[in-house]
């Protein structure tokens, strides 16, 4: 990270303020900086706001351009990364990371066709690059290119014969021609290089219930599956088709009840248990099912007619009229749907239209086409059974069932179109456990129903209760996601402070503030700047030092996050991320010598050493966190994960079982995972 930069903030509220100022007045190399911070960050909206600044400056720039298309790209407005892209492109032709920032936009978009084109062309200027090479085979594929698509693999796989996803997106591609030997030997290879590979679970197990319907051995690599993603509810959903079908009912209720626990608004998962519940008789459940996904979506016609069913086994003929007229003004050819009604109306007393509901299904069933018409008797005929015997038969029902869950939907590779590179740094991607975060002192917090978020310190409530600031100050691990207006709040508060401070004698409570506002937008180094301008006039104020810490913070993870500038040797960069990090130690520990019973910098400084591989330390740091503050579950599960670092599971479980009796939600997963 540069060692010094430049605050801009006065100069770019001047400018939004003052329209007529020139753009030149925009520091644009501090700008990028700072936008780039917000986007390693997934701030895209802010950093967006950035870009646009520099933009505004500096148009003839293409860099600004880019970065602003793969923020687009990420809160996937495709359209707008495409056009920025283009217009980087024409700004800088040898851009290479702009091609492909278009050709993902394009590929998102569905406009595959110039996806590869521009593939092509970076792969002009890096040849052999493989997330590039990916991206084409798979646009090509969508285009029906198979014979392009498979040259493409075939290359890919030659560079890089450990390419796992070579080997799924070739399967993938072989399924498509019908191929399904060779898809099956891809899969194969994907496995032996990666015995964890899930996309290559679900698709063999597509493979095994499309091909040959063998429900066994798609359920074993279903549970493969979900024992490598338990938190996912489709796979939940997925495997109680194939319980279902295996007449595992049981197993079936429990995956949909648990794919609910997972994600309570999972549409699929409440019409499928609506139609199991349907099936076994339990008529209140199923309607409160069907009701559901019909408040979700209220034009659910699938719903609507079974939850019509629901009310003729219940005798509400009123609200079941209702919904089957609705499914006959949206489907007026459904032969069934009439019948339906016309036992309602025959319930209803109003027998000429009963008489004119069956004539119409049995019209429509007449002049169907010869392979729907055997489905539209039995339709009819299990309508009439229905009535007579008070219950829908298994066989309609188990149509009904089984024309509404596939897994063939999720037998495609994860296609996010991998940019990864372009953003400048890799994410992982992988569901893996971390350790809870650092405690901050922020403006905001998310709170959960387990999980309050906030812990006191009476330093921060002592400031806050001055009411000199001009937002309050929580401490939480939990900062939410914040949005555009959020942001021009703060940097109006900025604005404020820095017309306050220029008319008025500052006070450390100014400096604390404006800080706030500048950790908030992402500008560390304006930050920090603050803060020890604060220090100097309060030096024994220990949320000043939290602060510091959480500054240098930060700007230590943007060094992670950047990697390697191409500029800084290994040796200096080791150096650097060290002296970051040795100056949060720092102050934290500063902190607790002015307030040492402060349990939540407890807790940072051993997230910190955890960070700094002292295990050892890190564990008294986090006993002392829970001595002080018995019901803080994020020190537990911090000190539980550090035992398990350290091979000492009983205490590891301990801990976690404890975290996750506090609310600590990730917990419990963690002692699932390592129990196996």
């Amino acid at each position: 990270m540069p060692g010094l930069l430049k605050k801009v903030f006065v100069i770019l509220l001047a400018v939004a303020a003052r329209p007529a100022l020139t753009v030149a007045q925009v520091n644009t190399d501090q700008v990028m900086i700072v936008g780039q911070n917000a986007l390693y960050f997934e701030d895209y909206m802010l950093s967006i706001q950035y870009f646009n600044q520099a933009i505004n400056a500096k148009p003839y720039l293409a860099k600004p351009y880019f970065l602003r298309a793969i923020a687009k790209l990420n809160l996937e407005d495709y359209a707008g990364a495409e056009a920025d892209a283009s217009k980087a492109i024409e700004i800088n032709p040898f851009l290479t990371d702009a091609w492909e920032a278009r050709g993902v936009a394009r590929q998102n978009l569905g406009h595959n066709r110039e996806a590869v084109a521009d593939y092509r062309k970076a792969l002009e200027l890096i040849p052999r690059n493989r997330q590039l090479m990916f991206n084409m085979a798979l646009a090509q594929s969508e285009i029906k290119d198979y014979a392009g698509a498979d040259s493409t693999f075939a290359q890919i796989l030659r560079y890089y014969p450990s390419f796992e996803n070579g080997y799924l997106g070739r399967a993938r591609l072989r399924l498509a021609t019908a191929d399904t030997i060779g898809a099956s030997e891809d899969i194969a290879k994907a496995l032996e290089l990666n015995r964890n590979s899930l996309n290559a679970y679900i698709m063999r197990a597509d493979i095994a219930i499309n091909s040959n319907r063998d429900y066994e051995s798609a359920l074993n690599d279903m549970n493969e599956a979900i024992r490598l993603q338990p938190r996912f509810a489709g796979l939940y959903i997925n495997r109680a088709f194939l319980r279902y079908n295996r007449d595992d009912y049981f197993g079936a209720m429990a995956d949909y009840d648990y794919a609910l626990k997972l994600e309570p608004l999972n549409p699929v998962a409440l019409f499928n248990r609506g139609l199991l519940n349907s099936e076994v008789s339990a008529n209140d459940r199923a309607l409160d099912d069907f009701s559901k996904v019909l408040e979700l979506n209220p034009d659910d016609y699938r719903a609507l007619y079974n939850r019509a069913v629901i009310y003729y086994k219940k005798a509400d003929y009123k609200a079941g009229r209702n919904d089957i007229e609705r499914v006959i003004e949206a489907f007026p050819d459904f032969p069934a749907a009439y019948y339906l009604r016309g036992e309602f109306n025959r319930h209803l007393g109003n027998l000429a239209g009963a008489q004119r509901d069956f004539d119409r299904s049995t019209a429509l069933a007449k002049t169907a086409r010869e392979g729907s018409q055997a489905e539209q008797a039995e339709a009819i005929e299990a309508a009439r059974k229905a009535r007579e015997e008070g219950d829908v038969p298994p066989e309609l029902v188990s149509k009904r069932f089984a024309s509404l869950l596939t897994v063939d939907d999720n037998a495609e590779i994860k296609e996010e179109y991998n940019n990864s590179a372009i953003r400048g740094h890799v994410q992982d991607r992988n569901l893996a456990i971390e350790t809870e975060p650092l405690m901050e002192l922020s403006f905001y917090n998310s709170p959960t129903e387990l999980k309050p978020g906030t812990y006191y310190i009476k330093e921060i409530d002592d400031l806050n209760s001055t009411r000199m600031l001009k937002f309050v100050i929580v401490v939480t691990n939990a900062v939410p996601v914040l949005d555009e207006d959020i942001y021009s709040n703060h940097f109006k508060s900025i604005e404020y402070y820095n017309s306050y401070l220029a008319t008025h004698t500052p006070r450390s409570v100014d400096y604390i503030g404006r800080a706030m506002d500048f950790i908030t937008v992402r500008d560390y180094d304006a930050a920090l700047r603050d803060i020890e301008r604060a220090i100097a006039m309060t030096p024994d104020f220990s949320p000043a030092y939290i602060l510091k810490a959480q500054a240098n913070w930060h700007r230590y993870k943007l060094m992670e996050l950047q990697g390697d500038d191409g500029k800084t040797d290994a040796t200096a960069r080791l150096a650097l991320r060290r002296q970051a990090l040795a100056d949060v130690a720092a102050a934290y520990d500063k902190a607790l010598e002015i307030s040492p019973r402060t349990a939540p910098v407890w807790f940072n400084k051993g997230c910190v050493l955890i960070e700094e591989q002292d295990f050892t330390s890190a564990i008294a740091a986090f006993t002392r966190a829970i001595e002080l503050k018995a019901d803080m579950g994020e020190a537990y599960f911090n000190r539980g994960y550090v035992y398990l670092k350290l091979g000492n599971q009983a205490a590891g479980i301990a801990d976690l079982s404890k975290a996750g009796e506090l609310g600590i939600v990730g917990a419990y997963n963690l002692i699932k995972r390592i129990s196996r």
